[in-house]
């Protein structure tokens, strides 16, 4: 019917219509025959073809081989590319169609050859062979010229030594097996014995991180949660670390060495290995098999670590106020540079096996921990506490306790103590020799050195002796065990005993400082109230000053006034100076001027009274001359006198004889007092005695006249 209706627009018949069809379709046949008749084969370009080869007149492959080299029956070494290739008939080859080996950026991808030269007794790995990245399968499993000189550099079976780096490779996966981080690349041959083991090796590889450069020093990326849930990559710094490496290639060390010498490390060798990537050089400079001296510092390397595995170490660190004193594993017995005097071991140089005398600097340092080891030794002062339960940030007293004492008077005290201690870095090793660490330095010398010295002091003093005494016990342990320590090469700083305790908490030394506060007391209680003192008269001085500033003002009105005043007063004084000079000078002429009057005066009454004096000396001579006479003429002047007294009491008015008469009495030396005779019992006895001749009893007193006090004349 369909034909019927294609006839209808073609305008054939049915016949026409069948012969059209038969002779297309014979036309398709012989199409699809020609390719299979010229063995035409096409290979994709993302793709390989590995060529088996099923029956071949050369006869079959030598005992032991994989890939036929000579068009033996087999897998062949060449591979097909991407394209049309002919004469690949399918009644003789087999074509498998394989992915190309893609190793991703960055990574490392690791090859298992399934044929070649077996391996020697010693090799772990096959040697590398110039084959383009293992992408020539001939050149791998001859030689590079294939020649019979090139027998012994061609490539062996097993895993290899070179690894492949990032790219596409168009790789026999008939001979080879590649086992990236994605996928093992291979050609399914051996079942899945064959598979698991592949598996095997990528797992394992995985897990030290094989397929990725070991990278020492730089950034890595890490995945960390933020804030609102979600995440994201940030950059954060690795380890300060260095890479110790192992190898396990290779011959092994010398007998007695516990780790593999450097070598190819310099740039000008020929040898030289670059860290150990190019692992054939590494091999050729002598290289051995276990841990090396040398490790990786910062930088990149691709390592393969079926070769050499990493390990990831800190660097050796040595602080500030430290020193670093090495004791190395590794090197040749050094001559002994400690002295004859020293005999607690050897002291070797650098490079040599022992403690170097040479110490490390604070800094980083790529030091090999396997090689040696590094003690870190305080050069700065440091502390050690003799205390229970307390211990400083380094740790070297952390077993150290209170020493237990015993004093004279049976107390027993522990005695918390601190020490100040200094090591000079040149002495560094010599401590480290013959100690070991610090640590056993302080537990197995210092310690029993401080407790035995300080339990001798506390035995000869009593409880208050070693409370009130701490400050001279000190001073002198500081003296003493400075001196001991010089021993050990050691240098003590400084002894800080603390305050003495009990371990039961008795109360008895509570007691002694009871009796300790009460006197110190009573010091600062003298010491108070002489402050008090002081400040009570800082305080009047400052009420004082207070007063005084308060009263400034009027202060200042009454110091202008007195300053007035005074001014006055000096103004006054200089005017009455003034009267007074003129004063004086009136006074003074006028005196002159008296004087002057005085002076004449004085002379013509001097005239006067000389010739008053005249006349009057005249008129006496003759009146003396007359009573001369008269007095003679009684022949006693006494007789004369009583005469004169008698005339001139008969002319008194008064009675001669009172009326009344009042006798006192005797005197003391039982005579009649002068007194109670009257005038004239005593004139009537000096009369009588002189005409008996007999003294009187007593003579008159003289009375002197007073002398005339002259007047002095005022001006």
């Amino acid at each position: 019917m369909k034909m019927m209706v294609i006839g209808l627009f073609t305008g054939l018949t049915n016949q026409e219509m069948v012969s059209l069809v038969i002779g297309a379709f014979l036309l398709c046949l012989v199409c699809s025959l020609i390719p299979f008749l010229l063995g035409l084969r096409f290979i994709p370009n993302n793709r390989v073809g590995i060529v088996e080869k099923l029956w071949s007149t050369r006869g079959p492959l030598a005992d032991g081989r994989l890939i036929a080299m000579d068009g033996q029956a087999g897998f062949q070494a060449e591979v097909l590319r991407g394209g049309f290739h002919l004469g690949y008939w399918a009644w003789q080859y087999r074509i498998h169609k394989t992915p190309l080996t893609v190793v991703p950026q960055g990574k490392i991808g690791y090859v298992f050859a399934r044929d070649g030269r077996p391996l020697a007794p010693e090799q772990t790995l096959g040697h590398v062979t110039p084959c383009n990245h293992f992408q020539d399968a001939r050149a791998f499993l001859l030689g590079e010229s294939g020649g019979e000189k090139s027998r012994a550099s061609a490539g062996q079976r097993g895993r290899q030594r070179a690894i492949l780096r990032e790219g596409v490779y168009a790789i026999n996966l008939a001979l080879f097996v590649v086992i990236t981080d994605d996928q093992a690349y291979s050609l399914t041959m051996g079942g899945t014995q064959e598979s698991a083991t592949f598996a095997q090796w990528h797992r394992k590889l995985a897990e030290v991180g094989g397929f990725e450069p070991v990278v020492i020093g730089g950034r890595t990326r890490e995945a960390r949660p933020a804030e609102s849930g979600a995440e994201f990559e940030v950059e954060i710094d690795a380890s300060d670390n260095i890479g110790i490496i192992t190898v396990h290639d290779g011959p092994a060390v010398d007998p007695g060495e516990v780790i593999a010498p450097p070598v190819g490390v310099d740039l000008t060798d020929p040898n030289y290995h670059n860290n150990y990537q190019d692992i054939e050089a590494f091999l050729r400079s002598g290289g051995r098999r276990g841990r090396q001296f040398v490790p990786l510092t910062d930088g990149t390397y691709f390592i393969n670590r079926w070769f050499a595995t990493v390990e990831l170490t800190p660097k050796t660190i040595v602080p500030i106020g430290h020193v670093g004193v090495v004791v190395s594993y590794y090197g040749k017995a050094g001559e002994d540079l400690s002295g004859i005097t020293f005999r607690h071991g050897e002291r070797v140089a650098e490079g040599a096996r022992g403690v170097q005398t040479k110490t490390l600097c604070p800094g980083k340092y790529a030091f090999n921990t396997y090689a040696g080891h590094v003690h870190l030794v305080p050069t700065t002062n440091f502390v050690l506490h003799w205390i229970t339960g307390r211990s400083e940030a380094h740790r070297y007293d952390e077993s150290l306790k209170s020493i237990d004492l015993v004093t004279a008077d049976a107390y027993e005290p522990v005695l918390p103590l601190s020490v100040v201690v200094h090591l000079d870095y040149e002495k560094a090793p010599s401590v480290v020799q013959r100690f070991g660490d610090i640590k056993k330095l302080i537990t197995q010398t210092l310690d029993p050195m401080l407790s035995a010295y300080f339990r001798d002091i506390a035995h000869k003093k009593t409880m208050l002796e070693l409370l009130h005494d701490r400050d001279l016990i000190q001073q002198e342990a500081r003296g003493e065990l400075r001196r001991r320590f010089q021993e050990f090469d050691i240098e003590l700083v400084d002894v800080l005993i603390g305050k003495p305790e009990t371990a039961e908490k008795s109360g008895k030394i509570e007691g002694l400082l009871e009796q300790l506060r009460l006197r110190q007391l009573s010091r600062e209680q003298i010491q108070t109230y002489q402050e008090q003192s002081a400040a009570a008269e800082k305080l009047r001085s400052l009420k004082l000053a207070q007063a005084q500033a308060e009263k400034q003002t009027e202060l200042t009105n009454s110091q202008v006034e007195i300053q007035i005043a005074e001014n006055r007063g000096e103004a006054e004084l200089a005017q009455a100076r003034k009267r007074a000079e003129q004063t004086v000078v009136t006074a003074q002429a006028e005196n002159r001027r008296q004087l002057l009057l005085a002076e004449a005066e004085s002379k013509s009454k001097a005239l006067v009274g000389e010739g008053q004096s005249t006349r009057i000396r005249l008129e006496g001579d003759a009146e003396a001359e007359v009573l001369r006479q008269k007095v003679a003429s009684y022949g006693d002047p006494r007789l004369y006198a009583l005469a004169l007294v008698a005339h001139h009491l008969s002319q008194s008015q008064q009675p001669l004889v009172p009326e009344r008469l009042f006798v006192h009495g005797e005197s003391g030396d039982g005579r009649t007092s002068p007194l109670a005779q009257g005038l004239l019992g005593t004139l009537l006895e000096l009369l009588v005695a002189e005409r008996s001749g007999f003294a009187p009893h007593a003579e008159p007193a003289a009375i002197e006249t007073p002398p005339a006090t002259p007047v002095k004349a005022e001006r």
